[in-house]
């Protein structure tokens, strides 16, 4: 549950590689500054790569945080810069070739639809999507995916597998590899929205008895592998809504995307790991509609069992099993004295909404600081030591490969409740879900 899988380009193996064991310290120095510059190629040639990149930025932009772990030491703003540019690169998309996709997935709009409207109202990450009126009479949104998105992202992914070449063999012992083919699995699922379509109904199956999450409903006849069409929401947008709401509105509306949130991982092992703002609408009274449903990732039972283990061990405050459930759970090395206490704070720190057992509010200073932390304590650990130039990385870790999108959730949570700013009781919400067992979806 931490971000904790980075993959840093310099350790200490990288030292035994370039430098041997050699005993001349100006041989020693020139080497040092040798392998420096080769670290500096890397990031510019990764940077060059991302830049020429036309389909996965509209994902990866949105997970920026992760591509942190990727960037050498002193390039982090660099990367930031041109994921934020990549991001904003969105293809546009005319109407007739909106009209084509429609046309050779279910026939041309204007025959299959009562009504279609030709521009779009909104965009999505791999799409845009429409307002239409079925033959029966439904107002719907239909979101249409952009044409040849699929290739231009799986030809993206395919550079990254080359960036991850780069950095082997280094890169291996972060798991490097398996953390991109986590990425692939998870990106290449989300273009076909007949998965997506399938995960809504699952969402809807597991919190149809709370009124107050509201899961459109699919419109499957209307629906194929590019072409998605749900019901049409109304309500607030999430800018609007924290510009006019009233604390109690905040507060009810937060427990409303915790439970959402929350239920479905803990009592069924499913995540939901696309928490960006435009995936919300605000209906009133604390009922929050859910939009887009292609980021999800079911947790093997084992793992939906481990991390109960240690978020229960931290409810109790049993810190000696806590410390050993993050060992065999998440990975932890106790060897590695320094990057071991920090792995370990930082845990408890991002688990405090589930371990405070009375109100918690949710700012935007909590938000920062669940990164900060890792971020301070990591600049502290891999400073370099006296006389060396290059960084001083940390042992790795080996978290479990399918953890790796509970990062895009708990911070991208955190920064979304942030900016509603509701207070409540979480750990009271959430304890049933987390001590209890599995459930299957009925």
């Amino acid at each position: 549950m931490l971000s904790t899988r980075a993959v840093p380009l310099a350790t200490e193996a990288v030292r035994r590689a370039a430098f041997g064991s050699r005993r001349d310290p100006d041989e020693e120095k020139a080497a040092q500054v040798r392998a420096v510059e080769n670290v500096k190629k890397t990031a510019e040639a990764m940077l060059k790569t991302l830049g020429e990149m036309k389909g996965l930025p509209l994902k990866l932009g949105q997970m920026a945080s992760y591509i942190d772990g990727l960037a050498p030491p002193g390039y982090e703003d660099k990367f930031q810069d041109i994921l934020k540019k990549l991001q904003a690169k969105a293809p546009p998309l005319s109407r007739e070739a909106s009209h084509q996709v429609v046309t050779k997935e279910l026939g041309p709009p204007d025959e299959v639809f009562a009504s279609w409207e030709p521009d779009p109202f909104a965009a999505a990450s791999i799409g845009q999507v429409h307002r239409a009126t079925t033959k029966d009479g439904a107002s719907v949104a239909v979101k249409v995916q952009y044409p040849d998105i699929d290739k231009a992202i799986a030809n993206d992914l395919k550079s990254l597998s080359m960036l991850e070449t780069m950095i082997a063999p280094i890169g291996r012992k972060y798991h490097s590899k398996e953390a991109l083919d986590e990425i692939r699995a998870v990106f290449l699922a989300e273009l076909d929205y007949r998965t997506e379509a399938d995960n809504a109904e699952s969402f809807r199956a597991m919190h149809r008895l709370d009124s107050e999450i509201v899961i459109p409903r699919v419109f499957h006849s209307y629906s194929t592998k590019r072409v998605l069409t749900c019901e049409m929401i109304g309500g607030e947008d999430y800018a609007v809504f924290c510009a006019r709401a009233s604390q109690e509105e905040r507060n009810a509306t937060s427990a409303t995307i915790w439970r959402f949130m929350f239920r479905s991982l803990f009592e069924y092992g499913w995540l939901y790991a696309d928490p960006h703002p435009g995936n919300y609408r605000f209906l009133g009274g604390g009922r929050v509609a859910f939009l887009d449903f292609g980021c999800v990732k079911v947790l093997p039972p084992a793992l939906l069992l481990g991390t109960k283990r240690y978020i229960t061990t931290a409810m109790d405050k049993d810190w000696p099993e806590f410390e050993r459930a993050c060992v065999d759970v998440l990975g932890y090395d106790p060897t590695d004295t320094e990057s071991y206490k920090l792995f370990i704070d930082y845990t408890k720190l991002l688990l405090e909404p589930l371990t405070t057992d009375g109100p918690f509010r949710h700012t935007h200073a909590v938000a920062r600081e669940s990164v900060a932390f890792l971020v301070r304590g990591g600049q502290r650990i891999a400073k370099p030591k006296e006389g060396s130039l290059l960084p001083n990385f940390p042992k790795p870790i080996h978290p479990p490969q399918e953890h790796m999108f509970m990062n895009r959730l708990q911070w991208g949570l955190a920064s979304v409740l942030a900016g509603i700013g509701g207070e409540g009781n979480y750990r009271k919400m959430a304890e049933p879900w987390i001590r209890g067992p599995q459930k299957p979806i009925a």
